[in-house]
């Protein structure tokens, strides 16, 4: 067996597949004289650490459990121009998971909640900072089982381990008094360690409605504003978008 094979075994059994992908242009470069060896050897680790990264984001973001895959480029801020784009935008920095702030997202059944706090995750994850998202109904229902397994504490430190963990449509559904104390216990882990996302459609002082203990509803709140970032959406449904624009084009035509 000769060397060049030798060698292209052990960078197959190494799994260093972009070193064998572009290995022989690059024995090519060397031997024009174009590059030196130690410059080849250099730009070839180069494309290999690329990929290992390429790789790692990719699977952090699946991870995440998002529902869709959006970004900020997705969002159309003309259509909810009650949005400070460059405040939203920013978000997409994750200033706010260094100081450990939680962001809130108030508004109305389709106005882009869940989008932007998609976005915002998306964004997280392909940074490698842990990231999970999950609908607050299916959040508690875990919990609920956890609880019944004798796991609650075990489930409480899965979803208080993460960077970043977004709770999407609380308000929806009616909140139990016990789960009302689960979903408390969770944020109260998480509170001044770890950033957590929420949308909700109900204003926080209708959150009692929703809770089924008006106590632990201002502990909960007490802990998700005290460090936060509020934006409330007070726009159109983006569902309505298409026919908005369908009328208004008819208006224009008559």
């Amino acid at each position: 067996m000769s060397t060049y094979t030798t060698l292209l075994n052990n960078l197959e059994e190494l799994k260093l597949f972009q070193i064998k992908e572009n290995l022989d242009t690059y024995i090519d470069f060397i031997n024009a004289g174009d590059k030196t060896v130690v410059d080849a050897l250099n730009e070839l680790i180069k494309l290999e650490i690329e990929l290992k990264n390429e790789r790692a984001t990719n699977a952090c973001v699946k991870v995440a459990n998002f529902p869709f895959i959006k970004t900020f480029e997705d969002f159309d801020f003309s259509f909810q121009p009650s949005l400070n784009k460059d405040k939203i935008m920013d978000l997409g920095n994750l200033r706010f998971l260094e100081k450990k702030e939680n962001v809130l997202f108030l508004g109305n059944s389709g106005v882009g909640k869940t989008h932007l706090s998609v976005a915002i995750g998306v964004a997280a994850a392909k940074k490698r900072k842990s990231t999970y998202f999950i609908n607050c109904h299916d959040l508690l229902l875990n919990l609920k089982k956890a609880q019944l397994e004798n796991r609650l504490e075990t489930r409480l430190k899965h979803y208080a381990k993460y960077r970043l963990l977004i709770i999407d449509e609380i308000g929806f559904l009616p909140i139990s008094k016990e789960e009302s104390n689960m979903f408390f216990q969770l944020i109260n882990r998480r509170y001044e360690k770890s950033s957590t996302i929420i949308t909700t459609n109900k204003e926080f002082s209708k959150w009692s409605e929703v809770f089924g203990d008006a106590t632990i509803v201002n502990a909960i709140l007490d802990r998700l504003l005290h460090r936060s970032i509020v934006e409330k959406i007070t726009g159109r449904s983006y569902r309505t978008k298409d026919k908005v624009i369908a009328q208004m084009n008819d208006r224009q035509k008559c």
